[in-house]
């Protein structure tokens, strides 16, 4: 059964609509790991702790910046595919796959780095307390 241009911008919308509850979980996650770190650092005068959790807030903030550009843009293409659905337009253009294919990519990498930051920030909070 070969897929219709209808069926592959359906799937292209619910596959947005999954990154966005992604990009939303790890935005909160990212939120805890922030008041987290801020709960350790309280107090605290080590000169390597505070070093290691400077390094890690610049790392929750890049990561925050980065989903907040990513949600952007798969608002973007959402807003073109719901375009093309209202318009009825029988044909999927080579951008619209190939900006597909991109946000897919950018959304694997955010999971797979996010999961390594917060490992990587669990394992020092474990070390260094």
């Amino acid at each position: 059964m070969t897929p219709t241009p209808a069926n592959i911008l359906e799937q292209y919308h619910h596959e947005a609509m999954t990154w966005l509850r992604s990009i939303d979980f790890y935005k909160q996650e990212n939120s805890h790991l922030m008041n987290r770190l801020s709960e350790v650092v309280d107090g605290t005068t080590d000169r390597d702790f505070l070093a290691q959790a400077e390094h890690f807030q610049n790392q929750f903030i890049i990561k925050d910046e980065f989903m907040d550009i990513l949600r952007h843009d798969v608002n973007e293409q959402q807003s073109r595919l719901m375009e093309k659905h209202r318009k009825r337009e029988p044909f999927l253009d080579k951008s619209l796959e190939t900006s597909q294919l991109g946000l897919r990519e950018q959304v694997a990498y955010l999971e797979k780095d996010f999961t390594e930051l917060r490992n990587d920030f669990n394992r020092y909070l474990v070390v260094m307390h």
